[in-house]
């Protein structure tokens, strides 16, 4: 039996859904059910926390999966799963939209919850399976076959790590799935023995439940999927949001308090604020604004984050150092932040040659710059190199920025696109922007968990 703090017990009277909300969510999961059935194509599956009872009161999404022969082809798959998503929404009066992971499917709101409908293969084995949706049913049976007993333990798990801000397993924020999380609860017996365990974790830690590991892997967290020996369920945490997490477990585990479930409200940055503190760093401030292409975040998020180190690495070799980077993504636009340190360099730039004892290579150098307009040299410096004081090409990162060198750099495929199109650069106090308040306020006032818990005491 699991020994719970005062703490823990008013978290779950305020997390743990109530039987009305059950009742409810349970009526429109089974009726969605039931008319896959009735389609005669597929069979019905309520998957995720809600057929596992784990989730938390106000969560409002439910995911029915659609089991097809194994035998159908892909195509065909593809193309009755999104007929029938489309027949069932429209059938219960739900607005739907197709989007697309591995293959597409349906999501529509029905009596209030957000409902995506998800064709599979029914697969008997999980090793046999023909795509990554069709590990979910065997993880849902899984869990519905171990978790008893453990259900308000993974509630605390879960409202732990989405108040720490480690929750979710989403490019953008690189945390803790709600599997993950399910798995961990399994592994020791509760939340509490959780969160004493995750104190003392480090980097590499391999959690393996069934003692069934296929293959090595080299990310900070890995948790052998019970269905899968080849899957790590944590490739999704990344170094930091592990390291938040530890850090989470330290403090709770030190001072329990409900501020680790319900944190105080941050206070958002306003603009006022932000040219204020802009003028206290004294650093130089440029942002790379542009609509967001019109592809799943999947595909998007990556490909920002491959531009921000694109353009980073551009400034860096044109002499202007980055202090810290961010990307964004919102509905409309996206929004890459770059903070340099140094924004405006002088003219005279000293550039490096082979040396001396280069032969070849040196009279290459030396005969290029003599044929043009320097300042100084070309001449052999202390090291025993030929070097040369030229103009510096870019005098200022906003020069450079607004050019098309920018191109240059390593961007996202479908990042370039969209920036061809309309790309709008920004400098210093016009950086600040509405739509990405909630960002820029998270980028000046970068705290971990604790330490902001910390902060506001």
């Amino acid at each position: 039996m699991n020994l719970r703090n005062e703490t823990e017990e008013a978290v779950l009277s305020c997390v743990r859904p109530k039987k009305e909300e059950i009742d409810n969510i349970c009526t429109v999961a089974e009726m969605l059910v039931k008319a896959v059935n009735e389609s005669g194509t597929a069979k019905g599956m309520v998957v995720g926390s809600v057929a596992r009872n784990t989730w938390i009161s106000g969560d409002r999404d439910i995911d029915v999966f659609m089991l097809y022969p194994p035998e159908m082809p892909r195509e065909a798959l593809e193309e009755e799963g999104i007929i029938l998503g489309r027949s069932i929404a429209s059938r219960f009066g739900g607005h739907f939209v197709e989007k697309y992971a591995e293959h597409p499917y349906v999501n529509t709101t029905i009596s209030g919850f957000d409902i995506d409908l998800v064709p599979c293969y029914a697969v008997t084995d999980s090793a046999r399976i023909q795509s990554a949706v069709d590990r979910t049913p065997f993880h849902t049976r899984y869990i519905q076959s171990h978790i008893g007993g453990l259900e308000d333990d993974v509630l605390l798990m879960k409202q732990f790590s989405k108040a720490g801000g480690v929750y979710g397993s989403d490019l953008m924020t690189e945390g803790f799935a709600g599997y993950l999380c399910e798995l961990l609860v399994l592994r020791y017996g509760g939340f509490r023995s959780l969160i004493k365990a995750g104190r003392s974790w480090h980097t590499g830690q391999i959690i393996d439940i069934i003692a069934h590991q296929g293959k090595q892997f080299d990310d900070p967290l890995v948790v052998i999927d019970p269905v899968d020996p080849n899957r790590n369920v944590a490739a999704s945490v990344s170094r930091a949001k592990m390291g938040e997490f530890i850090e989470l477990c330290r403090g709770y585990d030190d001072s329990p308090g409900m501020e680790y479930f319900f944190p105080p409200a941050k206070k958002g940055m306003t603009q006022k604020e932000f040219e204020q503190e802009l003028s206290k760093r004294g650093s130089g401030l440029y942002c790379i604004r542009f609509s967001t292409p019109h592809q799943i975040p999947d595909i998007v998020v990556p490909q920002l984050r491959r531009s921000v180190a694109g353009v980073v690495s551009l400034l860096d070799r044109n002499g202007f150092v980055v202090n810290r980077s961010g990307a964004a993504m919102g509905d409309e636009h996206c929004y890459l932040l770059f903070e340099v340190l140094v924004d405006r360099l002088p003219a005279l730039y000293t550039h490096t040659g082979p040396p001396v004892e280069n032969a070849m290579n040196a009279a290459k150098f030396r005969d290029k710059y003599l044929c043009q307009d320097v300042f100084s040299g070309p001449y052999i410096d202390d090291d025993g190199r030929y070097a040369v004081e030229i103009m510096r090409k870019w005098l200022t990162a906003y020069d450079l920025l607004t050019s098309d060198e920018v191109f240059s750099a390593r961007l996202g495929k479908h990042v370039v696109k969209s920036m061809r199109k309309n790309c709008d650069i920004r400098a210093g106090v016009d950086c600040w922007d509405e739509e990405f308040k909630d960002f820029l306020s998270t980028f000046f006032n970068k705290k971990s968990s604790v330490c902001a818990l910390k902060s506001t005491k």
